[in-house]
């Protein structure tokens, strides 16, 4: 899942108000998708290191310090701040970037999105049966909770892929991939709020919901102030946290409140004035912290780990289901009637799209942690994810190389048959 809406066009007015046309601010280089995924693999590759040196035990002993009020049930270790609160910015610029798709963009015709649409739920239920699959064939049933670890997409690293490797590459394919990814955090929202919600208590739901309505007013004001919008949020945060519904579908929530399309003079929406403060912070801060949190599970027995049933169940969902999954929607889609490819694409160019898609980093990393209650089953399904991710990005990475040159190849015979 990620960072993939179109860059904001203006930059957050002081003092807080809605944007205006300006020059693009430096922070907004940490909003390119290379630069994204770098501070993502710069951050899982620091924790690897650090979770398999010599000092091990300060590392584990960081992310199990405990800090926050205890009075308001938020004493809670570094590495759950990482997971539920530093994350919640990130699926906060998820909820920015559905409501802007929805409301004005790839997915307001569904019609013209239909295709990657289709793709994308192929894209999650077929990984989802092939790791069932595999688990019910090796007698392992405890490791069915497990289902949806292979069913997300990291689209921060699938864009970063794309953004270095796929120049000369039609634009229509990577405009596919950003439909696809808005349908797969869609849809990996709706999985965590449905399946991973433990002891849900109706009352502070309902609060929680509560403060979404207030934040949604604010974020309507003809004077919205990011001094207002922020305590909002927070509040909505902690309420979504005691109602036992994972804390970070209160971002999504938040985000998919503001409005999308821009009022009376104002030169940009609320949701691209929001993107611009917040799409930094989430790649810059919220994105890497989690991954340093989470990606740091020692690999000495790296040999055993990979042929668990576990690990091959996420491997054969991420890097089989997900080719199958993607390519089948696809191919399925443009057989009914009126629905086609955009841009001239063709089914064989959705290759490296779904190798792109089995990058499932940081929503698989954090279905894993709510997988499972064995840290040990925990830290062997991170093994796997990472393992895929891995061969998924190397793969992809291939693939796109020699689809670029054979487009290259391709309109260099045009060009010499119109001359």
């Amino acid at each position: 899942m990620s960072e993939h809406a179109p860059a904001p066009s203006a930059q957050p007015a002081p003092p807080g108000g809605p944007a205006a046309p300006a020059r693009r601010s430096p922070l907004s280089v940490l909003s390119d998708e290379a630069v994204g995924g770098i501070l993502l693999i710069v951050a899982a590759t620091a924790a690897l290191v650090w979770a398999n040196s010599p000092w091990s035990g300060a590392y584990a002993a960081l992310g199990d310090t405990v800090v926050g009020p205890a009075a308001l049930n938020l004493d809670l270790s570094l590495a759950t701040w990482a997971a539920d609160g530093a994350l919640a910015i990130f699926f906060f610029v998820v909820g920015l970037e559905l409501k802007h798709e929805l409301r004005v963009g790839a997915l307001r015709d569904l019609r013209a999105a239909a295709v990657p649409v289709i793709a994308a739920v192929g894209g999650m239920v077929v990984p989802a049966l092939v790791y069932v699959a595999v688990v019910l064939a090796s007698g392992e049933d405890g490791l069915l909770s497990g289902w949806a670890i292979p069913t997300a997409t990291d689209i921060a690293f699938a864009l970063a892929v794309l953004a270095v490797l796929g120049r000369g590459l039609p634009s229509a394919l990577r405009l596919f991939l950003l439909t696809l990814a808005v349908v797969d955090d869609l849809l990996a929202v709706t999985i965590i709020a449905v399946f991973y919600t433990d002891d849900l208590s109706l009352l502070w739901l309902g609060l929680a919901l509560l403060a979404v309505g207030v934040f949604a007013a604010a974020a309507r004001a003809r004077a919205a102030r990011v001094a207002v919008l922020l305590p909002v949020s927070v509040v909505a945060w902690v309420l979504m946290h005691e109602s036992g519904v994972h804390a970070t579908i209160a971002g999504v929530l938040l985000g998919l409140a503001v409005p999308a399309v821009a009022r009376g003079e104002e030169p940009d929406s609320r949701v691209h004035w929001l993107e611009g403060i917040n799409r930094p912070l989430s790649a810059a801060v919220a994105l890497p912290v989690f991954a340093f949190f989470a990606a740091g599970v020692e690999v000495s027995g790296l040999g055993s780990v990979v042929t668990e049933p576990l690990s091959l169940a996420i491997a054969a969902g991420l890097l089989g289901g997900k080719l199958v999954g993607i390519i089948g929607g696809a191919a399925l889609a443009v057989r009914l009637p009126g629905l086609r490819l955009d841009g001239g694409l063709v089914l064989r160019d959705l290759v490296p799209v779904a190798l792109l898609a089995a990058i499932g980093f940081t929503v698989s990393l954090l279905i894993a942690e709510l997988s499972f209650d064995d840290p040990a089953l925990t830290d062997t399904a991170k093994v796997a994810v990472l393992t895929a991710s891995v061969v998924a990005a190397v793969l992809a990475a291939v693939v796109l190389r020699l689809d670029a040159r054979r487009h290259a190849r391709r309109r260099a015979r045009e060009a010499a048959t119109t001359r």
